[in-house]
């Protein structure tokens, strides 16, 4: 398998361009609305499979509607689920997006995994035992350090996303921990900024390869940077003027398309472009993976445990 993208998958509830936000007791329309699935792993998985790659899931999936949504999905955009675990009950999160003034603004939850317990590393650790991916995909987060040790030591590549609700919930010393143990750290420049506190780019990106030997920073229009300790390349190929209706899955579509060009031979500032190319089309569509038909879900019949 080349990759494996891990984490949790939100059923997504996508609402279009509205002009602000409705107050109390106040209701408002538009007329760009989709069901979709979402989450940095099936967001990652899909833009790898859709440039030829063998990626895989490894998220937790049960007997509720978002995880009937994901499987129609993954099974129709080629992602491999054998590396995902089924438990009874619900699994996936409800994320409810709403675009306005150039961003959108959520209202999300997520279920208590089984026995009150936070996250599913050791369901992670099996899954990268068994699979041995040439790269492994998810975000930094407090305690992910001991299964990113592991997947160095079994010559498993691995690819750090972070998101700035993680900086602020958690600080940045624990996400910092885990881009040390990548061998490709993707934030975007705010994320950066903010875990450096440096005051430009140029610094943020210093400070940064002192952690990761490649760092890969996402600047929506402008594209990305590639930064190693002997270059620094700005990457625009790739970019595609769209009309913006949702800029939910960007920066995970980027990661996927990315490592999925490295896994078809692509060079690192190659691989950005696609990245770019990925991130672009997302941000035409509603929803990370666009609109999943909610006609035919059927439940998916698979081994508890």
């Amino acid at each position: 398998m080349d990759l494996i993208a891990f984490g949790t998958v939100f059923l997504e509830v996508v609402f279009g361009d509205v002009p602000a936000l409705p107050g109390p007791g106040e209701e408002i329309f538009t007329d760009q609305f989709a069901f979709s699935c979402g989450g940095a792993a099936v967001t990652a998985a899909t833009a790898a499979a859709r440039l030829g790659a063998h990626a895989g899931m490894a998220a937790v999936l049960g007997d509720d509607l978002g995880s009937r949504v994901a499987e129609q999905h993954c099974r129709r955009a080629g992602v491999d689920l054998s590396p995902s675990r089924y438990i009874s009950g619900p699994a996936t999160g409800v994320s409810v997006a709403v675009n306005f003034d150039g961003d959108r603004a959520f209202i999300s939850h997520v279920p208590s995994p089984p026995g009150g317990g936070r996250g599913h590393t050791g369901h992670w650790l099996e899954a990268l035992r068994t699979h041995r991916p040439r790269w492994c995909c998810l975000h930094a987060r407090p305690g992910a350090v001991p299964f990113l040790r592991e997947a160095r030591s079994l010559g498993v590549q691995v690819a750090i996303d972070v998101a700035l609700s993680d900086i602020t919930a958690h600080g940045a010393a624990a996400l910092i921990d885990c881009a040390r143990l990548a061998d490709v750290f993707l934030p975007n420049e705010a994320e950066l900024l903010r875990l450096t506190g440096a005051g430009s780019l140029a610094a943020a990106l210093q400070a940064a390869l002192t952690w990761c030997p490649c760092v890969v920073v996402t600047r929506g229009t402008d594209g990305a940077v590639v930064a190693q300790p002997d270059s620094t390349t700005y990457v625009r190929e790739g970019i595609q003027q769209v009309l913006a209706r949702d800029r939910t899955g960007a920066g995970d579509a980027f990661a996927g398309a990315l490592i999925g060009a490295l896994c078809q031979g692509a060079s690192i500032t190659e691989a950005a472009a696609a990245g770019n190319a990925a991130g672009s089309q997302t941000v035409g569509i509603l929803g990370a993976v666009g609109e999943v038909p909610m006609n035919g879900l059927r439940a998916q019949k698979a081994p508890v445990g």
